[in-house]
């Protein structure tokens, strides 16, 4: 007990932001998590944990809000025949919201892959990667389904619903969602790699980021294939 406390101690008085061999030589000794003695090391009593996240987070944040402001404008030009169909104005909010936390996940969860050593250099070779893709994925398809049945039920009870739209607000829902999240996977994942490789905690930027893409990409695209499908 005494060496690992010894071990501990020697952790928390690394400086912040820099690799170092200990975390390993205590993961494999006595067999502590990796993430765990990350945030030891990088969070200890050493550190103000508010003020870290605020100081690595508010540039990305600030970035994140402009990027998410500028989906707006693209919905802007489209406005009126955008408006014209109910069952995609009563979606948005719910996409933005699905989307946007689905980003969340995939950025936590490859966070701490990368912390407990997990990922190789052969990314999208990654067993654990292709699970958290392949889940993600088919629960975006669940949900936005069920999210298309409310939006049509409700826009049926008010003006009624013409099959051939509502096929084709399925179709762009559909490509909208996972064309979404194959991007933000992808972002995720080199973004990730880039800010651990930069010894930075991409927790405080990959969320950020992720949900920002969320917002701006949503709107776009949603505009793109209104266009195109209606």
């Amino acid at each position: 007990m005494n060496d690992i406390n010894k071990h501990i101690k020697k952790l928390i008085s690394i400086r912040r932001e820099k690799h170092h061999p200990l975390v390993h030589h205590i993961h494999k000794k006595y067999n502590i998590s990796r993430k765990t003695l990350f945030y030891i090391k990088e969070y200890g009593p050493h550190s103000h944990v508010v003020k870290t996240i605020m100081k690595e987070s508010l540039k990305i944040l600030f970035l994140a809000s402009i990027i998410s402001s500028l989906g707006g404008f693209a919905l802007e030009f489209i406005k009126p025949l955008f408006v014209s169909f109910i069952p995609l104005v009563i979606m948005l909010p719910a996409l933005n919201n699905m989307i946007g936390a689905y980003g969340a996940i995939i950025s936590s969860r490859f966070t701490t892959l990368l912390h407990e050593g997990k990922v190789g250099k052969k990314l999208f070779k990654n067993a654990e990667l292709k699970n958290i893709f392949c889940q993600v994925m088919i629960i975006s398809i669940i949900t936005t389904i069920f999210s298309l049945l409310i939006s049509f039920l409700m826009s049926y009870l008010g003006k009624g619903l013409d099959f051939n739209i509502a096929l084709k607000i399925v179709i762009i829902s559909l490509i909208d969602v996972m064309f979404l999240i194959c991007l933000i996977f992808i972002i995720s994942i080199f973004a990730g790699v880039y800010y651990y490789k930069n010894n930075e905690d991409p927790n405080n930027f990959l969320i950020p980021i992720t949900t920002s893409i969320a917002d701006f990409g949503n709107m776009g695209i949603l505009a793109v294939l209104i266009i195109i499908f209606l």
